[in-house]
């Protein structure tokens, strides 16, 4: 029986986050060809805590449309 991508996600919010990261780049790595294997440790850590202080509450993630349209501002697009 296949998993609903519902399931997929709410099985993945039970996982250690590092184990999620390197989910998300293997899914990259076999889906586009990319991926980023040259990560650093230091980086690595970096985006584990910025997403830990997201799903804490600690931080307010802003939205990728809004960022996007800001981008598209500024370069005059």
């Amino acid at each position: 029986m296949s998993l609903t991508l519902d399931q997929i996600i709410e099985e993945a919010q039970h996982w250690p986050d590092d184990v999620v990261a390197e989910l998300v780049d293997r899914l990259m790595l076999a889906k586009h060809g990319v991926g980023d294997p040259g990560l650093s440790p230091a980086w690595r850590a970096e985006i584990r805590r910025r997403v830990a202080d997201i799903q804490s509450g600690r931080e307010t993630g802003i939205d990728g449309e809004e960022v996007m349209a800001k981008a598209r501002k500024i370069v005059g697009r």
